[in-house]
């Protein structure tokens, strides 16, 4: 079956106050629901010396911890999104900082082996950049989580300064994933009534200026876009997500990403793995509850259509969700039951998945006893 014909879902609950009548009766009609089973990798083993319970075949390591040296800089507190970026016979990770006032963007280079080469800062002085995305000319687009926040496009490879990017809406945002077919940027806003986006730029490679849309209900019932008057709302005017009445309103949108015609988003209030299938313009759901993920975050992906969703809190796990419509868990930190699940991300072969405990075994709410990790093993790809 394809991930596109979705997952039904299990109940209206919360989401259908925002999808009412018609449109979240289709969007229900249209899925087929996602259970939990054995995940493709097997049960979890017992917690590993780096606190990870792992399936059969796989590797963990710390990679980084908040305050403390690494590749020559200190690993920033709060770690939350993050991506990787091929770089010769190496690669790079990138990691927001989810602290205020400091915030920006801190990068691991790795080399062949998996060694670290060394780190560095490629965005500072910012306020809460929580998830964001990667670009395909190998940007990376870092979010604000606050009041008329920004996008920030910072370059991975340190060379270039990271640039303010307003006309993608200032807004309390989440999370970025880019549609290539349709040469547009999804974005997700992390409010109890928030709104999901799209960005259509002048010119595919250049985010300095656009159109900002927002999903609406259609009058048939279905979705559409419509464009939001002011994406820069000002500071006494009204915000972004209530410019347009007919806006949709989701529950706290958090992770963004894209595969084969559909962007999947989650949204953390009501546990939910929303599904909008761009080329047949409709909204489902891949995931409504009733499995071992709770506490739906970040997300990810690879080319195979495995969807990889972290917990905020929950089990602090990250699960598979299989394009078969299995959900299971695939990895488990141990003794961090105050934190969540950040970042994951893998790397250029899929051979390597890292993410961040963001607030660690305290559970200190200031992020310096973050850690970020490394797992290896046979992922499918």
């Amino acid at each position: 079956m394809e991930r596109r014909t979705f997952l039904r879902a299990a109940s209206a609950g919360a989401g259908a106050a925002a999808l009412s009548g018609v449109l979240w009766q289709n969007a229900a009609a249209a899925s087929t629901r996602a259970l939990p089973g054995a995940g493709p990798y097997g049960p979890l083993r017992a917690p590993d010396a780096s606190g990870l319970a792992l399936p059969e075949g796989f590797t963990g390591r710390v990679v980084a911890r908040s305050g403390r040296p690494v590749g020559g800089i200190l690993w920033h507190g709060a770690p939350d999104g993050g991506a990787c970026f091929p770089d010769g016979d190496g690669w790079i990770y990138v990691s927001n900082s989810e602290l205020p006032l400091i915030g920006g963007v801190s990068a691991i280079r790795f080399r062949a082996d998996g060694s670290v080469d060394r780190a560095y800062r490629t965005l500072s002085g910012t306020m809460l950049n929580c998830a964001g995305g990667a670009t395909p000319w190998h940007t990376w687009l870092s979010c604000e989580e606050a009041f008329r926040g920004r996008v920030y496009e910072t370059d991975p490879y340190g060379r270039r300064e990271a640039v303010a990017r307003p006309a993608m809406g200032r807004f309390k945002h989440e999370a970025a994933a880019c549609d290539t077919e349709r040469r547009v940027v999804y974005l997700t806003e992390d409010e109890s009534d928030g709104c999901f986006y799209r960005f259509t730029p002048d010119e595919w490679g250049d985010l300095a200026d656009g159109r900002l849309d927002v999903l609406c209900r259609a009058a048939d019932g279905g979705v559409d876009w419509r464009p939001v008057p002011e994406p820069e709302a000002s500071l006494f005017g009204p915000q972004t997500r209530r410019q347009v009445p007919e806006a949709l309103h989701f529950d706290g949108g958090e992770g963004c990403h894209y595969h084969d015609g559909v962007c999947y988003f989650t949204t953390k209030g009501d546990g939910r793995v929303w599904a909008y299938d761009a080329r047949r313009q409709t909204l489902g759901l891949t995931y409504d509850g009733g499995g071992s993920l709770d506490g739906v975050d970040n997300v990810t992906g690879t080319a195979g259509g495995d969807l990889y969703v972290a917990e905020d809190g929950g089990n602090m796990e990250i699960n598979i969700i299989t394009p078969d419509g299995v959900v299971a868990p695939v990895v488990r930190v141990d003794g961090h039951p105050e934190s969540e699940i950040t970042g994951p991300a893998f790397s250029p072969d899929g051979t390597r998945l890292y993410f961040s405990s963001q607030r660690g075994a305290s559970g200190f709410v200031a992020g310096t006893d973050g850690v970020t990790y490394e797992v290896r093993g046979p992922f499918r790809r």
